[in-house]
């Protein structure tokens, strides 16, 4: 016997009744942004190596570390995507997207690819769900990216059980300011930091604040502040994206230890998190990207988004308000005798027409056994037919929730079962 083939490590499949939630939260995110008037984007799974080692950084563990990159048959260098905003970015530049507005509202959902070590709520193929507004620098643009996931959250029932955490790591001439202030903080205790932060230490000292290493959390607890460093311009954008928060009753804790672990962000940078995901608490990550776009090659075009891992916001779902599931099945087709073969097929397929969730049982089993696979599948009714219903122009109908069964024409089944919604 040919040896079996596993799937490869730290992806997932994702079967029938757990594409159900999917597509329950999916359902979700498009009601909300459509309601903000984002637009979706849906860019390649691959692109140019160039593109994420200029946009995401080359220092990033992303780039550096975890990124699937292969060479096609003409030698060039490719990579799976390992996130979508430098993707989205290239886009909005090579089709000219600001020439059509000057302020672009996009969103995505799709899969993403990262070398890292898998763990429960972070794989090798995950999945985003995220947004992004190119073309305005002004507060209330930050202020409605932040919104518009909260809303996406109450959609979902769980804001409540969310905390916002937000911070700013300002324009580039308040984070040079900072970084030489971090650097003169950290540099009597740069034998004490971890092997990672003192490479750092030179080329991404910001990163430092964001170590898990224990030593390094206990020594930047008392670090300089980003807001410290704030110039007047950085400090007044700041402030007036918190005071449209609470002008929108969007609640929010300050943290002056967030940063972001990309090196495109500038001023507003946020994070959701939930303790119901334990250690890895985040579920959406953003902020602005006032860079970006020149860096890529475009314009000097400011921009701002965030992204949502939905396996870790599906863990968080489940845990605190699962998703209501959809009936699995309107209509569950019995059929009794091999001479009824043919008029089964039509009657699902003028069912199925109409609009109505129908299935039937090809094995050609007993009435017993039919009786339990549309148990299985949750039907709501289930119509017999036999030779008598076949000469009659009509099928036994048994609503399963009440047990009623009564004899239906085949053309007022429809009807029938809509008239029970």
């Amino acid at each position: 016997m040919p040896q079996k083939i596993q799937r490869v490590k730290g992806v997932n499949d994702i079967l029938p009744a757990e594409a159900k939630q999917w597509q329950a939260l999916e359902a979700v995110v498009k009601k909300v942004m459509d309601r903000y008037a984002y637009g979706e984007i849906r860019p390649p799974l691959f692109e140019k190596t160039e593109l994420f080692a200029r946009g995401v950084g080359e220092d990033t563990d992303i780039v550096s570390k975890e990124m699937y990159t292969f060479s096609d048959m003409s030698k060039s260098s490719l990579t799976l995507r390992p996130e979508l905003t430098a993707g989205v970015v290239r886009s909005y530049i090579q089709n000219n997207l600001q020439q059509i507005s000057p302020v672009q509202k996009l969103w995505y959902e799709g899969p993403m690819f990262r070398q890292e070590r898998p763990q429960k709520g972070r794989y090798r193929q995950f999945w985003q769900v995220g947004a992004e507004a190119i073309g305005s620098p002004n507060p209330e643009q930050d202020a409605e990216m932040i919104a518009l996931f909260y809303a996406i959250l109450e959609e979902l029932g769980i804001a409540e059980s969310v905390t916002l955490k937000i911070n700013s790591v300002g324009d580039s001439e308040s984070r040079a300011q900072y970084r030489s202030a971090l650097q003169d903080f950290l540099r009597p205790h740069l034998s004490d930091l971890s092997e990672t932060s003192q490479h750092r230490f030179e080329t991404n000292p910001l990163r430092i604040l964001d170590s898990k290493a224990p030593n390094d959390k206990a020594l930047v607890q008392n670090a300089p502040k980003i807001r410290e460093c704030l110039n007047a311009t950085s400090a007044a954008h700041y402030e007036q994206v918190l005071e449209m928060l609470e002008a929108m009753d969007i609640p929010y804790v300050q943290d002056d230890l967030l940063v972001r672990g990309l090196d495109y962000y500038t001023h507003t940078i946020f994070e959701f998190t939930s303790d119901a995901l334990g250690a890895q608490d985040a579920i959406c990550g953003g902020g602005r990207y006032n860079d970006l776009v020149k860096e890529l090659g475009g314009q000097d075009v400011p921009a701002i988004g965030w992204a949502s891992g939905i396996e870790r916001l599906l863990l968080v779902v489940d845990a605190l308000k699962p998703l209501p599931a959809e009936s699995d099945l309107d209509l569950f087709l019995i059929v009794l005798g091999d001479d009824l073969r043919t008029k089964a097929p039509q009657l699902l397929h003028e069912w199925r027409n109409a609009g109505l969730k129908c299935d039937t049982d090809s094995l050609r089993r007993s009435m017993k056994a039919q009786m339990r696979e549309a148990n299985r599948q949750k039907a709501r009714f289930v119509a017999i037919l036999g030779e008598e219903e076949l000469a009659q122009g009509v099928v036994q109908l048994k609503n399963f929730e009440t047990s009623e069964q009564q004899p239906v024409a085949f053309e007022a089944v429809v009807a029938a079962i809509l008239d029970n919604n």
